[in-house]
């Protein structure tokens, strides 16, 4: 999706977590791996968004985790706040505030946006520095942060 603003747009980052495992996306435009993730539309919430871009980016229904406050009434709606947020730069004009979640899967099967992305693939937290092209330090940080607070403690 183009860009809403033109300075600054919000967006989601889905960091999904199954079995130890990370689902990244190896981003086409971008060359770079990644959370699953996009703009929040001006006709969505960021829990709608984080639902509809990890369904069109990799197929999967997931469940997003973390706090819904009781205090939804009429009027209000209470929504699940993201795990961490961030502000990052696009181009020397443009940045983003990204609301980062983290997910499990519901269901549906892995399915490559071919017209969005390289790859689409699990990977382990000791992959994370292997992948080619490299991810950032940022990113690698917040994948292995999700897979240590979702996967199960022996």
């Amino acid at each position: 999706m183009a860009h809403i603003h033109e300075k600054i747009d919000f967006t989601v980052a889905i960091f999904i977590v199954h079995d130890g495992k990370i689902l990244l996306i190896h981003h086409r435009k971008l060359d770079k791996w990644l959370p699953l993730g996009g703009h929040i539309e001006l006709d969505e919430d960021p829990e709608q968004a984080a639902l509809r871009e990890a369904k069109e980016e990799s197929g999967l229904d997931v469940e997003l985790l973390g706090e819904r406050p009781p205090t939804t009434s009429p009027g209000t709606r209470a929504l699940i706040a993201p795990r961490f947020l961030d502000i990052h730069r696009i181009s020397d004009s443009h940045e983003h505030i990204g609301l980062l979640y983290w997910a499990r899967p519901k269901n549906g099967k892995i399915t490559l946006a071919t017209e969005e992305h390289h790859d689409i693939r699990w990977c382990s937290t000791a992959e994370l520095d292997h992948l080619t092209p490299p991810m950032t330090d940022a990113v690698k940080w917040y994948c292995r942060q999700a897979v240590r607070e979702i996967s199960p403690h022996p």
